[in-house]
Formats: structure tokens, C-alpha cells, sequence
């Protein structure tokens, strides 16, 4: 074990802040405030940082180090390199959905084919300099393939815990990197539950989404520094984000403050929307209940990488909503299904099911008049349709099984 970070090791970062109270606690693997139990997150002293320094850096998420918990260094260190994925214009879909200007924000393009390659980056960063001896996570699929091929990277030893029901493909992608996948009989709150009694008995382990979280979840911010900076340094009108601990929304709102404070985009209102499935919608629940306290619910829904029935952030998901004068919606499955067809066909982009919830909920938000269509718009998709197949297997197939001669092809009638 280590003796302590090197000093510098969380560049800009100052302290660990209380969400609840303020209270400040040292740098290091805690993710709960001594005095209110609160959960704590990062605080920084920023320098004052150009567009032009961000744009000379690495095509990755690294350019925002100097806004991020990791060292000025952090390049040197073997990482999968994630981040500046492709913002798309979604013409197609917009015109499907009838919203006037529509961004893919497309971070299915990352290493390990989702999201989560953002926040594992920093984690590992906080867990290399806090000296940990194993890289790990609970996960409910996306997660358990980001540690996995980041600790492979690095060169330290991985364990991640998933719920024995998840899909195959995420089983796959997961194993290949490690020989430390444990299948945990159980829903996700069932894995979770079991990773912090492991972290709080077993010294040196790093659990991601655990000891190490306020690193980890400042990593999602960079999803609203890239989507500022793909649209020249401005910030969108709308976001619509998929819900499942609720971290990587309130991240995209901290990042739009940020980038706000440190004059790097001009100030403007801005709505952000939360995306749950029917089966798992603790967050949309309370949202149209005009509640503050949050349900748990036992998820049921073919959108597992959403299937957290006792969401972390769920309370900060509903303040940041109304706060913007968003909404949290929901949709079925069937609802999710169709909006994963919807945005290949219409974009060529195959999205797994958290994907397909989020233009499900943004179809059911237009239609509702919760969202503005005449409004620069901005969706997200979280990860590859790839490694959640099931989903639309049945859904999808041959138009026509023909002989293979010129007639057949005609009496089909294809086109």
C-alpha cells in the first residue's frame, strides 16, 4: 500500500464537499460526510482556463483535466483514452419527432462501447494515487465492462459483481477482460449492498461507484463540456438524460454551471429532463407526485442498465428538473423498444436500451408538451445497441427469404 497520494494528485480538487451540509473532508476514499452522513462530492479552486487551452488539448477527456480530480499528468498514466465522441445532427429523428433542432450526443463510440469508459477514467486516477490494490465495482452491465478493461489497461487486478440476470452480450464483454466477474443472485440493490460490505472489510479495494464515487461520478461531467464545445461554446436549450442512479444528470448540470462560472460559455436558461423506464421509475414517480422523497421499487423493465430501484442521485435528479423547469418521464417497454428502432432507421445509430428509453421519453415529452420542439434540443445515448440485443431480436429480421434468381426478387415486392 501506498502511504498517501503525491501532492497534486487530484490537480484543482481542494476537498470532498457535503451535498447536504457543506462540511469539507480531506481528499481521499470517502463518499459519505462524518457529520450528516450526507453524500460528499468534489470541490475545487479553478484557474482561470481559455477555449483555447481546452481545444489544444488530447481529442479526449483529458483537454478538461484541468476541471477534473486527476493530475496534470493523467496522460502519461495507461488509460483507455475516453471521451470527445461524435455530436450528431439528427435531422432524421427531429423531423420524426417534430423537434426543429435535434443533437445526438453519442458516446456509444467510447473504448468499451458506453458512458461509464468517462467516469471509470477518474476513478482509476483516484485509486491508482490512493495506492488501491484491487480496481472494483457493483454494476448492472455498462460499469462492470469500463473496470474491467480499464484495471486490464493499467495493469491492476479487477473485480466486478453484477446481477446474475444481466444480458449475456454485457456478461461477455465484461469476462473477456477479467477473470473476476462474480454473478450475484440478485437485483442491482442486491449487488451494490453486497460491494459496501466488501469495501468496508476488505482494505485496498477501490469499488468505483463506492469508496471512490465523488471521483468517479465527476467524470460525467464531461459529456456537458463536450457538447458546449461541439456547439461553439454554447450551451443547449434542452437535455434530455437517461436515469438510473441519476448521477450522470446532475454531472451535465454541474459541468453547464461550471462552464458558466469560468466564462467559458454565456449564461442562459436551460431545461434537462430525466429519461426512466416504467418498469424501474422511482425518480418519475416522485417527479409527477410533487414529492421530494424517493420510493424504492424493485425493477422489472428489459432496460437493466436503468434497473436501479433506490437511485443515489434520485433526490438531486428531482431539484434539478423543477429547478430548470424540466420533468422526469417514463415509458414501457414497448415504448423503449420502438425508440431503439426509431433512431437506427432514422440515424444509423444503434443504441442499447437506456438509448432507447431516452427518444421514447423524448417522443412522450413533445407530445405532452413538456418539451419545447421549436428548442435546440440535445439527447443522449449512453451505449452500443450491441450488448443489448434481446431487446429487438424479435423485433427485427428479413423482409423476405427468396430463391436466388431474378423473379423470386420481384414477386417479393421489397421496395
Amino acid at each position: 500500500m501506498s502511504t498517501g497520494p503525491r501532492k497534486g494528485a487530484f490537480g484543482n480538487a481542494v476537498a470532498l464537499s457535503c451535498r447536504e451540509c457543506g462540511h469539507r473532508t480531506d481528499l481521499g476514499p470517502f463518499y459519505a460526510c462524518p457529520d450528516c452522513f450526507g453524500p460528499l462530492e468534489v470541490a475545487y479552486d479553478f484557474p482561470a482556463i481559455s477555449r483555447e487551452e481546452i481545444e489544444a488539448g488530447p481529442a479526449n477527456i483529458w483537454r478538461y483535466k484541468a476541471l477534473l480530480p486527476v493530475p496534470d499528468d493523467i496522460e502519461q498514466s495507461p488509460n483507455t483514452e475516453p471521451g470527445f465522441t461524435r455530436l450528431i445532427e439528427a435531422k432524421n429523428l427531429g423531423a420524426e419527432l417534430g423537434i426543429a433542432k435535434l443533437w445526438v450526443k453519442d458516446d456509444s463510440t467510447n473504448p468499451t462501447n458506453s458512458f461509464k469508459d468517462r467516469v471509470v477514467a477518474c476513478a482509476l486516477s483516484a485509486a491508482v494515487e490512493l495506492g488501491s490494490k484491487v480496481f472494483a465495482c457493483p454494476s448492472t452491465g455498462n460499469l462492470a465492462n469500463a473496470v474491467a478493461a480499464a484495471g486490464a489497461r493499467a495493469g491492476i487486478p479487477t473485480a466486478v459483481f453484477i446481477p446474475s440476470n444481466l444480458e449475456k452480450p454485457k456478461q461477455v464483454n465484461s469476462a473477456i477482460f477479467t477473470d473476476r466477474l462474480v454473478a450475484v443472485e440478485g437485483n442491482y440493490d442486491d449487488v451494490n449492498k453486497l460491494a459496501q460490505e466488501i469495501a468496508a472489510e476488505e482494505e485496498g479495494w477501490a469499488f468505483v461507484n463506492v469508496n471512490v464515487r465523488p471521483f468517479y461520478a465527476e467524470g460525467s461531467k464531461t459529456l456537458g463540456y463536450e457538447i458546449a464545445e461541439q456547439l461553439g461554446w454554447r450551451l443547449p436549450d434542452q437535455v434530455v438524460i437517461p436515469v438510473a442512479s441519476g448521477s450522470q444528470l446532475t454531472k451535465v448540470h454541474k459541468s453547464f454551471q461550471e462552464l458558466i462560472k469560468l466564462g467559458l460559455v454565456e449564461a442562459k436558461d436551460y431545461k434537462i429532463f430525466g429519461a426512466q423506464a416504467t418498469g424501474c421509475n422511482p425518480v418519475a414517480t416522485a417527479f409527477k407526485a410533487g414529492v421530494d422523497a424517493i420510493r424504492p421499487v424493485k425493477p422489472d423493465t428489459i432496460a437493466k442498465s436503468l434497473a436501479i430501484g433506490n437511485p443515489a442521485d434520485g433526490i438531486y435528479v428531482l431539484d434539478i428538473a423543477r429547478q430548470t423547469a424540466g420533468a422526469v418521464e417514463e415509458v414501457t417497454d414497448e415504448e423503449i423498444r420502438a425508440g431503439i428502432i426509431l433512431l437506427a432507421r432514422t440515424e444509423g445509430v444503434f443504441t442499447e436500451t437506456a438509448g432507447g428509453t431516452t427518444v421514447a421519453v423524448t417522443r412522450k415529452l413533445v407530445e405532452t408538451g413538456q418539451l419545447d420542439p421549436t428548442l435546440e434540443t440535445v439527447i443522449i445515448n449512453t451505449g452500443h445497441g450491441l450488448k443489448t440485443l434481446d431487446a429487438v431480436a424479435d423485433q427485427v429480421g428479413p423482409a423476405a427469404t427468396i430463391a436466388p434468381n431474378y423473379d423470386a426478387f420481384e414477386a417479393a415486392n421489397i421496395i
